[in-house]
């Protein structure tokens, strides 16, 4: 079977109060190899990336209404008058909140959901064809 890679390049923001920030540089991506995640690399430049990965599902829902707990929420938001969406990652070497453009980030969206229509991971992992040649072996 055909993968297909969707990614998108962007800043994002580190909110580190309510009146400073810094700019993160960032690649969103999704496979259809690994139909029900998404995945976020920062600072895709430097010699030790940060990688997140968690449920597509989880980002879509985040772009409307706040979702998740533990270790990811999403949620929207405004900010200066725009639309963003809001990440909140916990892990045991610290919390993160990161503000991405909500328009930027429902267009890739929409791209991943045509890629993989909701529904439709079960069939793009592959499951039948794996158990099909274990039984024939």
């Amino acid at each position: 079977m055909r993968h297909t890679v969707v990614e998108r390049e962007l800043e994002l923001k580190l909110v580190l109060s309510s009146e400073h920030s810094i700019p993160v540089a960032a690649r969103l991506a999704y496979r259809t190899d690994d139909p029900y995640a998404v995945h976020i690399g920062f600072h895709i430049d430097s010699a030790h990336p940060v990688h997140w990965a968690f449920a597509r599902e989880l980002l879509v829902e985040g772009v409307f209404r706040p979702c998740g707990h533990g270790d990811v929420r999403v949620w929207p938001a405004k900010s200066q008058g725009r639309s963003v969406v809001l990440i909140g990652l916990s892990s045991p070497d610290g919390d993160a909140l990161l503000e991405a453009p909500a328009g930027q980030v429902s267009a890739w969206l929409e791209r991943t959901l045509v890629a993989c229509p909701p529904g439709s991971e079960g069939g793009r992992l592959g499951l039948d064809d794996g158990l099909a040649d274990l039984l024939t072996r």
